[in-house]
């Protein structure tokens, strides 16, 4: 499967002109052949807890009608996240919209930035999610997530790869190269890794860091496509391959590891 990973410098909650540069980056992916284009965390507003402007009633949303359109008009897939109201609540989501514009996966972030005061705004999820796709099984998590690796255990049970999408900042940086490795290392899968650029709206600066590793912990190469995409290919079978000669997930104690946590 190619991948394009979209490094998108986003405007501080102006929706309609993140549309505008995302409209532009479906369009410039799917003439480069990608099958399945990924958007950073929050991805028409930025990080922003303004949970009362930014959130989207999830039955109702203008930017879920939006990606789905593009979708279906463009055939591609697309993962992208947004902040969602439901029953009161808020969510930190992503969505997999298919390329004929279903939406086949929705994740609720289970960890939410304390740090920043999320949990105080957000509610948490509560379920994993892989999404079945062409083949691949696709495991769905959401920046902060990436520092809890049970969760990429137990999603790496079941996945080909993980995505996750993020506004991870440059001050934290090596963090994020640090764990995504890590997380493919431990669980001998692909892990995705979608990340902003720019300055947001707390003046938190971030730089272009969207990359994939393999089962091995090696960056897979990229084709620049621009300063904001990059395409990769993702191949289920040299994985497969890599596990068999050498596995090591078959010797987790996971039963230990439970009582001990």
């Amino acid at each position: 499967m190619k991948i394009a990973l979209i490094s998108l410098n986003q405007s501080w909650e102006d929706k309609d002109l993140n549309w505008k540069y995302c409209k532009k980056c479906i369009d410039k992916a799917c003439q480069n052949n990608a099958e399945l284009i990924v958007f950073p965390e929050m991805t028409l507003t930025g990080f922003s807890l303004n949970v009362v402007k930014n959130s989207e009633n999830r039955n109702d949303s203008n930017t879920i009608a939006r990606f789905i359109q593009k979708a279906k008009e463009n055939n591609i897939a697309i993962i992208f996240g947004m902040l969602v109201k439901e029953d009161g609540s808020f969510y930190n989501k992503s969505f997999f919209i298919s390329c004929n514009g279903s939406v086949i996966g929705e994740y609720a972030k289970i960890h939410t930035f304390s740090f920043a005061g999320e949990d105080a705004l957000v509610n948490s999820g509560s379920e994993l999610v892989v999404v079945p796709y062409k083949g691949l099984n696709i495991g769905m998590s959401i920046c902060y997530d990436l520092r809890f690796p049970e969760l990429f255990s137990a999603l790496g049970k079941k996945s080909d790869f993980i995505v996750n999408i993020a506004n991870w900042p440059k001050k934290r940086i090596d963090h994020w190269i640090a764990l995504l490795k890590s997380r493919a290392i431990e669980n001998q899968v692909y892990i995705v890794g979608v990340n902003r650029t720019g300055v947001d709206g707390n003046n938190l600066e971030y730089v272009e860091s969207s990359l994939i590793y393999d089962a091995n912990g090696s960056p897979i190469k990229a084709q620049v496509i621009d300063d904001n995409i990059k395409t990769y290919q993702i191949d289920k079978q040299s994985q497969e391959e890599f596990r068999k000669r050498f596995s090591t997930t078959k010797d987790r104690r996971v039963g230990l590891y439970k009582d001990i946590l």
